[in-house]
């Protein structure tokens, strides 16, 4: 159900939205079947999905924000509350901006292109992942890679793995042994890992925010995760998953159009 809803901001009268996600994955709760809580500064979901969301959102003289449903059911109850504050807007801060995405891996292309075509000056704030493991192995272990201001062939940033980009180590297992240990911080947690379907895909939900270590570019900016793990024969393979992806930043408007928005049939979760 929280795929079917679309939640778009738009800033100071803009035509195209700045903000444009999937409701649950804007709250890092992108499986629909698997709800969970999220413990974390800018973003917290308490029970029963009572989602809430502190990123500042700076504007001048206007603000927009509609939630659509896509879906063919009622959303039978959205109740909502939105604070803000009337004061000086420096100059140069700027807007807040959120896009997803959603792509099925191939093993000859491994990898899930989270942002994308940004132009300008801006920080990067914030990454989350809806993640569906089709193999019974290891997952983790691409690399989360920034490409920015001219970057081609090799990233400025490329991190060590997945799990250690988003606050794990050891493939996120308790004492050096599976299955994955959920956890909530700050800054970077795995809030979900779920088995409940043997013979269909595992879940994760994964998210980190850069609130103290914001990824500043200049020019342009490309951010790519790798789908990469241990096979359940120990061997390291490239993998055919299921991953969507918020990207949170910051930049000045006006920004690039972001890409055609997936259809329903497109955004379905597994």
């Amino acid at each position: 159900m929280l795929r079917t809803l679309v939640l778009r901001f738009y800033w100071d009268g803009e035509p195209e939205p700045s903000v444009e996600v999937p409701f649950g994955d804007f709250f890092a709760i992108g499986h629909d079947a698997a709800p969970h809580l999220v413990n974390s500064l800018p973003v917290v979901v308490g029970p029963y999905r009572a989602c809430q969301s502190f990123w500042p959102m700076p504007f001048r003289k206007h603000f927009r924000i509609t939630l659509q449903n896509e879906g063919p059911q009622d959303a039978n109850i959205v109740a909502y509350k939105i604070i803000y504050k009337l004061h000086e807007v420096p100059e140069d801060a700027p807007y807040f901006h959120a896009q997803w995405r959603r792509s099925i891996t191939r093993r000859d292309y491994p990898e899930h292109v989270i942002l994308d075509g940004v132009q300008g000056r801006g920080l990067y704030v914030g990454t989350y992942l809806a993640w569906s493991a089709f193999s019974r192995g290891w997952w983790g272990e691409g690399e989360v890679k920034f490409y920015m201001d001219g970057d081609t062939e090799f990233p400025t940033i490329a991190d060590n793995g997945t799990e250690d980009y988003f606050g794990g180590a050891w493939c996120f297992y308790k004492d050096g042994k599976g299955p994955e240990e959920v956890f909530n911080s700050l800054y970077c947690g795995l809030p979900l890992a779920c088995y409940d379907d043997q013979q269909g895909p595992r879940r994760f939900s994964l998210y980190r925010w850069h609130l103290l270590d914001s990824i500043g570019f200049a020019q342009d900016l490309r951010v790519t995760v790798q789908a990469l793990g241990w096979w359940p024969n120990r061997k390291y393979e490239p993998l055919t998953d299921d991953i969507a992806s918020v990207a949170y930043w910051y930049q000045n408007e006006p920004h690039q159009p972001f890409p055609a928005f997936p259809s329903m049939s497109e955004r379905w979760g597994r």
